[in-house]
């Protein structure tokens, strides 16, 4: 990753997550006779050198296993409605398969797993949903390496245990969430997903879940009832959702993915791709009338080899594809795909997939730190404001003082500030001030909007004009105070680029 520095510090960097560290330890040692504030922090200074812990949130049936299984690149997170689902379950590398059960107030233990059809399913051994706290699944995977992913029951479920467990979890009332950052899964932009955004938009450390949180427009093959270009039209609803002034309060981007497409491209199987291939033999007017509806597509006499193409087949494929993903498959083999690879990389290139996993890239993995950071300074502000004590005071002050006084905390809650519109700027001005201060990725070559691949002298040099454009506006005698506010934490940023540049 680009590092770049902004008053000495690099935003995001091992500086700003060094100080935060000794806070910590400092909490550790001025709360050493308390058992359970002392534990608390010894976990949370832990998490610096964990994986990011990226939470998957959304309403029932939005797609949030599915895309954790496109994510991953293999099918080990349930998807069906089993009492699985019900339950909040991480996943994480690990050197083996192995799935453990977290009972309330009662040691872990392990649970026997098996794979059916590809797909890892494993049962709670009769232990109540409810007395569950967690389940935690470890399985060896590149994707896992630098990221846990928190698979979430759905919200707004008819269970209201099922829903209350999301909630506890994403945005508990005496505790900050276990989670570094968090995906929303929404199928449209409903007013149930605002007010649930709302409900964990964290007020305490820089105001920052705007930026910990990406919004996904998911199951977007079912937009324009899943003709060809559902993708396109999904993607045009999700530019126009980056838009919105609300949802830019909440959220970092809004991303269109299709998530069935994407789970199925990367782990697609020969005997799929020879089904597929088996029905880009048929008449088009054949194929287009079974692909009518569900019901007909499995159910339908065909001419073709019933071997390979019997209803038991088509009923797999559908489960698999959906019908979008079966019509763009057998598109894609009559236009020339003849190997499995390619109509996988196809698959998954045309899901959106890859335009999330750069999104994730850029505003999760570069933030790592700062977003590691932010998680302990809310654990160690919650110890000093349950158990207070005269020794803690000077911390406390400390504390409040990182909080205030780090740029990047001070870049975040302008973004969010700029975001909300509580800065009134002119819209060119606004989207130059929130790009400057790492709102569409903290390396330099995105801050300046210049191509990742850049000359060093070229991203110097659109350092050092942006540096002094801003100056400009920080020193007019004439800008309100809003402006002026603004523009010095833009120089910052700038003279952080600027230092962390070569010479």
């Amino acid at each position: 990753m680009t590092r770049s520095v902004s008053g000495g510090q690099v935003p995001g960097s091992p500086h700003l997550g060094n100080a935060v560290r000794g806070l910590v330890r400092r909490g550790m040692e001025i709360y050493s006779d308390s058992p359970q504030a002392s534990a608390w922090l010894r976990m949370n200074l832990a998490r610096f050198d964990e994986p990011l812990r990226v939470a998957i949130a959304g309403k029932v049936k939005a797609g949030k296993s599915t895309l954790l299984n496109a994510l991953v690149g293999e099918e080990i997170a349930p998807t069906d409605a089993g009492e699985c689902t019900r339950v909040v379950t991480w996943y994480q590398d690990g050197p083996s398969p192995q799935v453990l059960l977290h009972p309330k107030g009662s040691p872990p233990h392990q649970l026997s797993i098996h794979r059916r059809d590809g797909a890892l399913s494993f049962d709670l051994g009769g232990t109540p949903v409810e007395r569950i706290e967690r389940l935690t699944v470890d399985w060896p995977s590149q994707s896992l390496r630098g990221t846990t992913l928190i698979d979430t029951p759905g919200i707004d479920s008819l269970s209201t245990d099922v829903s209350a467990r999301s909630h506890q979890f994403l945005a508990p009332e005496d505790t900050p969430t276990a989670a570094d950052a968090v995906i929303y899964l929404m199928r449209h932009l409903h007013s149930g997903d605002v007010r649930f955004l709302e409900s964990f938009h964290d007020q305490r450390v820089a105001k920052a879940t705007a930026v910990n949180t990406i919004a996904v427009l998911s199951r977007a093959d079912e937009i324009g009832v899943g003709r060809l270009d559902a993708l396109i039209s999904a993607k045009r609803i999700a530019g126009r959702y980056r838009t919105d002034d609300k949802l830019r309060e909440l959220c970092q981007t809004v991303v269109a993915v299709a998530g069935l497409l994407a789970q199925t491209g990367r782990t697609l199987r020969q005997a799929e791709f020879t089904a597929l291939t088996a029905l880009a033999t048929l008449p088009r007017s054949e194929m287009d009338a079974l692909l009518l509806s569900a019901d007909r597509f499995v159910k339908s006499d065909i001419a073709a080899d019933s071997a390979r193409l019997d209803s038991s087949v088509r009923a797999g494929l559908l489960d698999r594809f959906g019908l979008f993903g079966v019509r763009l498959g057998v598109t894609l083999i009559r236009q020339g795909v003849t190997e499995p690879a390619k109509l996988s990389s196809e698959l998954v290139r045309r899901s959106g997939l890859d335009d999330l996993r750069e999104v994730l890239a850029i505003q999760f993995t570069e933030r790592r730190d700062l977003l590691k950071a932010r998680s302990a300074l809310l654990a160690l502000d919650l110890v000093l404001r349950k158990e207070p004590r005269p020794a803690s005071q000077p911390l406390a002050v400390e504390l409040e003082r990182t909080m205030s006084g780090a740029h990047e905390f001070a870049e975040l809650r302008l973004l969010t500030a700029l975001r909300s519109g509580a800065v009134k700027m002119s819209k060119d001005d606004r989207l130059e001030a929130e790009r400057l201060l790492g709102g569409e990725g903290s390396a330099p070559a995105a801050r300046l909007g210049l191509d990742p691949m850049s000359d060093p002298r070229e991203v110097r040099d659109a350092a050092m004009a942006a540096l002094n454009d801003w100056r400009r506006r920080a020193e007019n005698p004439l800008a309100n105070r809003q402006v002026a506010d603004t523009a010095r934490v833009v120089v910052r940023s700038c003279e952080g680029m600027l230092a962390g540049l070569p010479g």
